[in-house]
């Protein structure tokens, strides 16, 4: 796990973004991080929930990450029809085997989003896990349960980090793939391009978001 360089705050919990793939990872770390209001760090976990569960809780058994909030970040497949790779897909909540976890914020992350990446959508509902790749009939049977967007890790991430004690917790993902543009192989066609490219933009999102959990609620 490398740390990222930032100031250091003694009023500002530090800020975990836990990934699976080392391209995702490779997109985080890439990209803008000025305005970080305390520590981060960008945490590749592998592919699958349980790898997810495993890092998720190694990562916050050491300091300063203990009390760190966390985010699960990527891409993931979206359900619903419309739906084109480079889509935001902001988390409400994340549905897994283990149950249902609430996301912090979020209509504070689709403004933080919108003010990052003007004119790209940005969608809002539940995130399913999976334990393997959607295809075909899945995603239809996934998206008559009300979820919007599939992936394997965010569920597990955030139902480890909130097990390992209370903090703010949310779930961004990229679509790279929609129900009218599989994806075969990430990276060499134009859907995944576009998506590493929005992955690389969502940092100053994440800064802000995390900014305004510091902020007194009237």
């Amino acid at each position: 796990m490398a740390e990222e360089p930032a100031p250091s705050s003694a009023t500002s919990p530090p800020l975990l973004i836990a990934c699976a793939l080392g391209i995702e990872q490779l997109a985080l770390r890439s990209g803008e991080r000025g305005g970080a209001p305390g520590p981060f760090t960008v945490v590749r976990t592998g592919m699958g929930p349980d790898r997810a569960r495993r890092a998720v809780s190694r990562a916050l058994d050491r300091e300063p990450w203990r009390d760190a909030v966390v985010i699960a970040s990527g891409f993931c497949a979206g359900l619903a029809p419309g739906m084109h790779p480079g889509d935001l897909i902001v988390a409400d909540e994340t549905r897994g085997p283990d149950g249902t976890t609430a996301c912090t914020g979020a209509d504070l992350l689709v403004k933080a989003l919108t003010r990052a990446l003007p004119g790209r959508a940005v969608h809002t509902g539940p995130l399913t896990g999976s334990g393997h790749v959607v295809r075909g009939h899945e995603r239809a049977e996934l998206r008559a349960t009300g979820a919007i967007a599939v992936d394997m890790e965010s569920a597990a991430t955030l139902g480890t980090a909130l097990a390992a004690g209370p903090r703010p917790v949310a779930a961004v993902r990229v679509v790279v793939d929609a129900p009218e543009h599989e994806l075969v192989r990430i990276g060499t066609v134009r859907g995944g391009i576009s998506a590493f490219r929005v992955l690389r933009a969502v940092l100053p999102a994440f800064f802000e978001w995390h900014r305004s959990l510091l902020l007194p609620r009237r």
